[in-house]
């Protein structure tokens, strides 16, 4: 589907689905398909666009130039001059930009029922909430409006309406997509955000928005990233007595979903994560909410018939906090950053519901504060830890949704998004940067001895290679045996594998390889290069016939 049947198909589900509260603001038909006769135009002529063909909607407190910016708050929009750096890079690669989408006010709540502009609907219900503050965006992409949209996370804003609307919601590392042009909640925690229908689409557009930025909160990928999770990976699920905040109609879906975990070849063990859980109150019941009031409380001091009592409320009691307070709560949260790096050692993630609940419209305006606190029981510790996650749907009980999170240390990114997909049962994309690669054709194959070596380095497996019929392979007499390729003129193709790895686990790799191994060059079929182990002279015996290792090897 190109462009403008994409953008025509758009227009007709918002049609058929009547959502009017999911939006704020819709662009003008017309202006929409003359960019994406632009968009068409342009990947006719070769031009590399990756997004070419999808549509997206962006959660109101991100800037789009051309239109209003109002943070579900009218009277404070402005015109933003230029989409936010997030926005920008979506568009720049084909991606069409339908509206701006509702949230809770000022990006402040977990329920979609804190704004002027109506409380939005659940995706499959419309008595129960869509959960926020990203509500808006959640739910154009659940009722197939929108390929993916954008939402802001602070604490789970862009996870808890992935779970309540049966979509994926992927909060990379704080940083790795750049916040600039963003109404701020708390400057030191807001992420953008990003949900799909599943992961490989939410994966393409976090990876289009990720990247360096003048954005002082901008951070880049390590050298030393890991670009997989292991083969037999190990992760934390909460201990039966942690689960207590759980509505009890999605314990079997928990149950059924830690099967699924085991059946997927993962390990779990549980864990107590109430020291989790505990660091999470400092970001709404300590000093830490002081943020928030640099970010607009003097806005709402000045304007306070014009705010949602609840946010105002949330929001102006951080005057009750000195300086003294926000160092000695920093302080804590130091200590709580060095406590979960000790609690989840051993692990390579922590698996959670993504929200405890799924409530109807009617409870949370019976009790605006209490629910709303409930639902970030899972989430609300993630960026103050430093911590990724990848939040996927489980399930539902009648028309709650139900979903789970894999949550990481930062930069594991692509670590949850393969345990997601185990979990999810999808293809798991690739989104860390894949700067080296190595071919292996020998003990270092999967599931051949020295794979670990490899996989104990994060590489990711990228798929067969052969050789240029310019080699020939030699058994060496070691412990474990390897093979030894060498170039010559009356060689064979030879099998193998594509491995992706960091700069830095390459140069470890490289370090510990024994005599007589080392990486040069190697041509492959396809007439392209690549780095793999070569020798310059044969040393053993010549099992070239045998058709490769893993033939030779039996």
């Amino acid at each position: 589907m190109n462009a403008i049947e994409r953008v025509e198909a758009a227009f007709a589900r918002i049609a058929e689905t009547d959502r009017p509260e999911a939006w704020i603001t819709l662009r003008d038909k017309a202006d929409v398909l003359a960019e994406a006769a632009r968009v068409d135009a342009a990947a006719a002529a070769g031009e590399r666009l990756p997004l070419a063909g999808t549509v997206f909607a962006v959660k109101d407190n991100i800037d789009v130039a051309g239109l209003p910016t109002t943070a579900g708050c009218p009277s404070y929009a402005y015109e933003p001059a230029a989409d936010a750096a997030a926005v920008a890079r979506l568009r720049e690669a084909g991606a069409i930009c339908l509206g701006k989408t509702n949230l809770d006010q000022f990006a402040t709540g977990l329920v979609g029922t804190r704004s002027p502009y109506g409380a939005v609907r659940s995706a499959a219900d419309p008595a129960l909430i869509s959960g926020g503050s990203s509500s808006g965006s959640a739910v154009a992409v659940a009722v197939g409006i929108a390929d993916f949209a954008l939402g802001t996370d602070t604490a789970g804003s862009g996870r808890v309406p992935a779970a309540l609307n049966g979509i994926v919601g992927i909060k990379a590392s704080l940083g790795l997509v750049p916040v600039d042009g963003v109404v701020p909640a708390c400057f030191s925690y807001d992420c953008v955000t990003v949900f799909a229908p599943d992961l490989p689409g939410a994966v393409a557009a976090a990876e289009v928005m990720t990247g360096p930025h003048t954005d002082p909160a901008s951070r880049d990928w390590p050298d030393h990233v890991r670009l997989a999770a292991p083969p037999a990976p190990r992760v934390a699920i909460p201990r039966e007595a942690d689960l207590e905040p759980l509505d009890p109609d999605f314990g079997p879906l928990w149950a059924d979903t830690v099967a699924r975990i085991e059946a997927a070849g993962i390990a779990v063990a549980e864990i107590d994560v109430q020291p989790l859980l505990k660091a999470a109150l400092l970001l709404y019941e300590g000093a830490l909410v002081a943020e928030r009031f640099a970010a607009f409380g003097e806005y709402i001091d000045a304007w306070p018939d014009q705010v949602d009592p609840t946010v105002a409320e949330i929001v102006t009691g951080a005057k009750k906090f000195s300086g003294a307070d926000l160092a000695l709560d920093q302080q804590m949260l130091r200590s709580a950053r060095s406590g979960a790096r000790e609690l989840l050692d051993g692990f390579d993630a922590l698996v959670l519901p993504t929200a405890p609940l799924h409530p109807s419209i009617a409870e949370v305006q019976a009790d605006p504060i209490g629910v709303n606190a409930k639902m970030g029981t899972y989430t609300n510790f993630v960026n103050l830890l430093d911590l990724a996650a990848v939040a996927v749907p489980a399930g539902s009980a009648g028309t709650k949704g139900f979903g789970v999170s894999v949550i990481v240390p930062a930069f594991d990114d692509q670590v949850a998004i393969d345990l997601a997909a185990r979990i999810d049962g999808t293809e798991a994309p690739l989104y860390a940067p894949a700067e080296a690669e190595i071919v292996v054709f020998g003990a270092h194959l999967s599931g051949m001895p020295l794979n670990g070596q490899l996989t104990d380095l994060g590489a990711r497996l990228a798929g067969e290679v052969t050789t240029a019929p310019r080699y020939r392979m030699y058994e060496l007499d070691t412990a474990p045996p390897k093979p030894l390729v060498v170039r010559t003129e009356d060689g064979a193709s030879l099998p193998g594998e594509r491995w992706l790895l960091s700069p830095t686990a390459l140069g470890r790799f490289l370090t510990d390889l024994p005599a007589p191994m080392s990486l040069g060059k190697v041509e492959l079929s396809d007439g392209t290069w690549a780095t793999g182990f070569v020798a310059s002279e044969p040393s053993g015996a010549d099992i070239t016939a045998a058709g490769g290792w893993r033939a030779h090897r039996g």
